[in-house]
Formats: C-alpha cells, sequence, structure tokens
C-alpha cells in the first residue's frame, strides 16, 4: 500500500470537519488532524508501533469521521511494518466488521493473506498459516478478479500450492524410507488429485509407481507410469 501523499490535503479536510462538532459523550484530548499529524510523522520515522495507537486513537475517537475507515488501513499497515501480524489482523478484522462495503476491502483482503504468508514455515514443518493465506488470497480473487491486488495474490496462491504439495512429498518421503506404504500412497494420490498444477505432481506420480510397485501392485505402478510418460515425457 502507498503512504498518502496528500497529507496536508487530508489534514486540511480534517479541520473544516472538526469545526462541525464532535461527539459530546466522548472525551477528546486532541483534534483529530492532531491525532493523524502525529500518526503520519511516527509511521514516516518508521515508529509503526506508535503509529498503529494514534491511528486506533483516531478511530475510536472519531468513529463517525469519514477518515474512520482509512485510519483503520493505516493501523493494520502500521503493525504489518512493525511484524506484529497478529494486532494487523485484529484491526483488519474490525475493518471488515464495520465497513464491509468500503473500497479498501480488496486490499485489506490482501494484508489479511500477506500477514499469514509472512508466517509460513519450510515444508519441513507443519504449514499451520499457509491454510490461512490461501484462503484469504482466494477469496481477494473470487470477489475482486480486477482489483490491483488479485494478480500478486494469484502468485501467491501458486507459491502456496506449492509449499503444501512440498509438505506433503517431504512426509510421503519419510513414509516411503520406514517402508509404510498405506500412508505414502494417500499422501501422494493427494498431491495428484488436488495440487496437479504444483512442480511435486511428477514425483508424486513417479513415486506412486515405486510405492505399489513395493507392495506388488503391478497393475497401479503400470497406471502410474503411463500417467508419468503421457503427461509429463521430459520427467521419464
Amino acid at each position: 500500500m502507498q503512504t498518502k501523499n496528500f497529507f496536508s490535503v487530508i489534514v486540511l479536510s480534517l479541520m473544516l470537519a472538526a469545526c462541525a462538532g464532535t461527539d459530546s459523550d466522548i472525551e477528546i484530548d486532541r483534534s483529530l488532524p492532531e491525532i493523524y499529524e502525529t500518526a503520519y510523522a511516527e509511521f514516516n520515522d518508521e515508529h509503526y508501533e506508535t503509529a498503529a495507537t494514534e491511528f486506533l486513537k483516531a478511530e475510536t475517537q472519531y468513529p463517525s469521521s469519514p477518515w474512520a475507515a482509512d485510519a483503520l488501513v493505516m493501523a493494520a499497515y502500521s503493525y504489518y511494518m512493525d511484524k506484529d501480524f497478529a494486532g494487523s489482523i485484529l484491526v483488519i478484522d474490525r475493518f471488515m466488521r464495520f465497513h464491509p462495503g468500503h473500497k479498501d476491502v480488496p486490499y485489506m483482503l490482501y494484508l489479511r493473506g500477506m500477514c499469514y504468508y509472512r508466517q509460513v514455515s519450510d515444508v519441513r514443518r507443519e504449514p499451520g498459516m499457509s491454510a490461512y493465506a490461501l484462503q484469504q488470497f482466494q477469496q481477494l480473487v473470487d470477489r475482486f478478479p480486477k482489483s490491483q491486488y488479485a494478480k500478486n495474490a494469484e502468485n501467491k496462491i501458486i507459491i502456496l500450492k506449492n509449499y503444501v504439495a512440498g509438505k506433503m512429498m517431504y512426509s510421503a518421503r519419510s513414509d516411503m524410507a520406514k517402508e509404510n506404504w498405506p500412508s505414502a500412497i494417500s499422501r501422494l494420490q493427494s498431491i495428484v488429485s488436488t495440487a496437479q498444477e504444483t512442480a511435486m505432481t511428477p514425483e508424486a506420480l513417479y513415486r506412486l509407481t515405486e510405492c505399489y510397485t513395493a507392495i506388488d501392485q503391478k497393475e497401479q505402478a503400470s497406471r502410474y507410469a503411463e500417467k508419468l510418460q503421457l503427461n509429463f515425457p521430459d520427467n521419464t
């Protein structure tokens, strides 16, 4: 997300809005323009946690302001930049609850996906966050296919699917080393059926041939060998 370059225009607009009056039930220490000025100054100085706190003050103290949604967007982004992904997700959830039709919904879906994506570990560990990241990116692509974030989300989906397939392949290899053929076959078949477009598919077909050969199921082994030769002739 690009930092607002038209900050001076925002401040001027907020000053005009502030002159119109505020909610008498809320105790206000600073005006909205003052909070925004502090928040952006902290953000530009890369004090992201403080910036997030200030943006949240703008939203909570002036919830009816037309800039309340913008404040949540910047608070979520500030937490993300601070690598406080849990904090960012909480703010995004608040944004989605109160501003479901806002123009920045595609960006917030993308940001939430990135919060999960940044927490994905290597293929030897439990994927954990990968499924959540996939869900967010897929939702973005499905709901907002023409969004400026959709293409990037599609690329992340491909990466994540390869990651998940890689995790299954790692486990399948481990099963094969232990001669746990049923478990290995189940994992490899899952790759073939759910992750056909990933780089793991040729190896999955090859190792299925090995597994069925090991348990003397020659017909099944031959079937997967034929699939490998037909679909991936360069890998045979």
